[in-house]
C-alpha cells in the first residue's frame, strides 16, 4: 500500500516503513505525527484519487531526526563587469519514518 503526500509545498510518495526527508516540521524527536494531507491511496489495482484531498485517509509518521541539509553555494557574476556575489544557504529537514497508511 501506498500514498502520495503533501507536506511543506512539495509531493511524496510514501510506503509503510520508508524513511524520508521533508521540509521542517515542529516536532520533537521522537514524537509521532499524523499527516492527513492525502492527495491518493493506491493497493494492487485499486487507486483512490481525492479531488483534492482522499476524505478520512491519514498517514502516522515517527520523526527520527530534525538537521540541516549540506550547503548549496550561489555565485553571480557578470563577466568583465567586476561583479561577483557569494551566497549560501542550509535547508532545514525533518526525517520521518512511515508507520502505518490508514485509508
Amino acid at each position: 500500500m501506498y500514498a502520495v503526500i503533501k507536506t511543506g509545498g512539495k509531493q511524496y510518495r510514501v510506503a509503510a516503513g520508508e524513511k524520508l526527508k521533508v521540509e521542517q516540521i515542529p516536532a520533537d524527536v521522537g514524537a509521532e505525527i499524523t499527516l492527513d494531507q492525502i492527495l491518493m491511496v493506491g493497493e494492487g489495482e485499486s487507486v483512490k484519487i481525492g479531488a483534492p484531498l482522499v476524505s478520512g485517509a491519514s498517514v502516522k509518521a515517527t520523526v527520527l531526526a530534525q538537521g540541516r541539509h549540506d550547503k548549496v553555494k550561489i555565485f553571480k557574476m557578470r563577466r568583465r563587469k567586476h561583479y561577483q556575489k557569494h551566497q549560501g544557504h542550509r535547508q532545514n529537514y525533518t526525517e520521518l519514518r512511515i508507520d502505518a497508511i490508514n485509508a
